[in-house]
Parts: structure tokens; C-alpha cells; sequence
């Protein structure tokens, strides 16, 4: 027996995890259930969605979005992008990974941004959630897809399994990042005219730490993305399977290909959601309100 053997028995930290998951299979099934039908039901419906309008409409409505909410630049980038992916073949993967990402960041999102709030409004909160985003984070992508698939088996559900989960630490990080961030002559200005602390929240904090929340979101998708082409190794439809298949087979045309139309998907999709973290300016006005007031107030 090796002597660091004797003197530090070994951590069977493995075996207890797959205890774990063969507890939760054995007792929670139901919920893996509800799980599975949600995701399938909402992705496949998505997915059909966005395929119901041909694609010489769709890339068209795609550009009108990019122009309504960023700039004809980004229009006329995001029609040429989507057109160079119609012509590779890629347009029915490509729309396969925007629905699984699409639903994957909402749920996300659903789950990190209320959390990060928490984290940010309670400090024991904040320190029981940092170590496991940390935990999160730094633990390898394809881990994930080893419970994912216990779990799920083969197919969309593990893929999208997975995503929420490796993508929800940046959204928890900047949402709490957000609201701390926010001044603390603000939330004085809100609290001298008697705002409670959810009016606060919701009326100076919350607004004002949109940018850093999307800016959140917008890890949360490239994250998203990422996930999505390696759970194309657990048989989710989409780019990812593409590229796995392009690997195995060493179909360098074929990998290119799928890679490119995730490239034109995230430069979509984070253009799209960075332009949306444009919040108004409440804190000169709020401030220059509370000064007014102090002047006001009797010594």
C-alpha cells in the first residue's frame, strides 16, 4: 500500500454522488417526468415555430428586429450572416440550437436573476451562493451531461438539462454584482422621500443595474451556446450533433459549417440582448431631489 494511502484514506466522493442520483431517480421521478414533457413540449413547439415561416421571410423579420432595437449596421450583418448559413445548408440545425438556447437562457435567466437579488439584499445568502457558483463555474462542461443523460437518457431533455445548469452562474453573479453596485445616494434619495425596500428595489435598484443584469444575460447565452454544441454529444438536435458528427468522422467541411452558423447565432443574439440594457436616468434626478430636500429641511 502506497503510505499517503495509509495516512489519508481515500474520499469516495464519487460513490456518494451516484448514491445521490440513484436516490433522486428511485424517488423523484415524477419530477424528472414533469421535467422532460415541459422541455420537449416548449423546445419542439419553439422549434417548429420558428421553422413554420420559410427562411427567405424569417432572416428578413430577423433584420428588422436587429434594426429596431440596435442599428441598420447589425441589420444588414445579421441578413447577410443568416443568408451565408441558408446557403451552407445549416438554416434547420441553427434554428434547432436557437430554440434549445432560447428556452435555456429563459429558465436561467427565471432562475439566476431572483437569486441574485436575494444574494445582493442578504449578505448570509450571498455567502452560502458563492461557493457553489463558484462550484458551478469551474466544474467541466461535460460533467454535466453525465447526470443529465442518468437522468434523462439519450436525446433533447439532457441537452437542455445541462445548458440551465452550466449557464446560470454568470446571470446569478451580475444580477447581485448589479444591485450592489448601485450608489448608495440613490437608495438614500428613495429612502428620504419613504420608499419602502421593494419600492426601492424595484423602482431605483433593480433599473439601474439592467446594464450589468444584461450584460449577465448575455454570458448566460454564449454559455448557452457553448453547452448546446456539447450536448450534441448526448443527442440533442441542433449544430452541436453536427459538429460531434463532423469529429468522429473527421468531416472538416461538415464541422466548419455547423461552426459557423453557431457563430452567426451568438453575434445574433448577443448584439440583440445588449442593445436591450438601456435604463433611464434615475439617479441625477433622484439625487438632485434628495439635495433639494436636505435644503429644504429646517437645522
Amino acid at each position: 500500500m502506497n503510505p499517503d494511502e495509509a495516512l489519508i484514506p481515500r474520499l469516495p466522493l464519487g460513490d456518494w454522488t451516484e448514491s445521490g442520483i440513484d436516490w433522486l431517480k428511485d424517488n423523484a421521478a415524477w419530477a424528472f417526468d414533469a421535467f422532460t414533457w415541459v422541455m420537449e413540449l416548449l423546445v419542439e413547439n419553439l422549434t417548429a415555430g420558428l421553422l413554420f415561416l420559410p427562411a427567405l421571410l424569417m432572416i428578413p423579420l430577423m433584420a428588422l428586429l436587429a434594426w429596431a432595437v440596435r442599428s441598420w449596421r447589425l441589420a444588414v450583418g445579421t441578413l447577410i450572416m443568416m443568408l451565408a448559413v441558408l446557403a451552407m445548408d445549416q438554416w434547420v440545425p441553427m434554428v434547432q440550437t436557437m430554440a434549445l438556447v432560447i428556452v435555456a437562457t429563459v429558465f436561467a435567466v427565471a432562475i439566476a436573476v431572483p437569486l441574485g437579488i436575494l444574494a445582493a439584499m442578504n449578505s448570509s445568502v450571498s455567502a452560502i451562493v458563492k461557493p457553489i457558483m463558484d462550484f458551478m463555474q469551474t466544474m467541466p462542461a461535460f460533467v454535466y451531461l453525465i447526470p443529465a443523460v442518468t437522468f434523462f437518457s439519450i436525446g433533447l431533455v439532457p441537452g437542455i438539462f445541462s445548458t440551465i445548469i452550466f449557464a446560470l452562474p454568470p446571470g446569478v453573479r451580475m444580477t447581485e454584482l448589479g444591485i450592489r453596485q448601485v450608489d448608495a445616494e440613490t437608495v438614500e434619495a428613495g429612502e428620504s422621500f419613504g420608499a419602502t425596500r421593494g419600492q426601492i428595489l424595484r423602482g431605483i435598484q433593480f433599473p439601474l443595474a439592467v446594464p450589468t443584469i444584461m450584460a449577465g444575460v448575455n454570458q448566460v447565452i454564449m454559455l448557452a451556446l457553448s453547452m448546446a454544441v456539447i450536448a450534441g454529444m448526448a443527442g440533442t438536435d441542433g449544430s452541436g450533433k453536427l459538429v460531434v458528427q463532423a469529429i468522429s468522422t473527421l468531416d472538416l467541411p461538415l464541422g466548419v459549417e455547423a461552426g459557423l452558423g453557431v457563430v452567426a447565432l451568438a453575434v445574433f443574439l448577443d448584439r440583440v440582448t445588449a442593445a436591450l440594457g438601456n435604463p433611464g436616468d434615475y439617479k441625477t434626478s433622484l439625487i438632485a431631489l434628495a439635495k433639494r430636500r436636505r435644503a429644504a429641511t429646517p437645522a
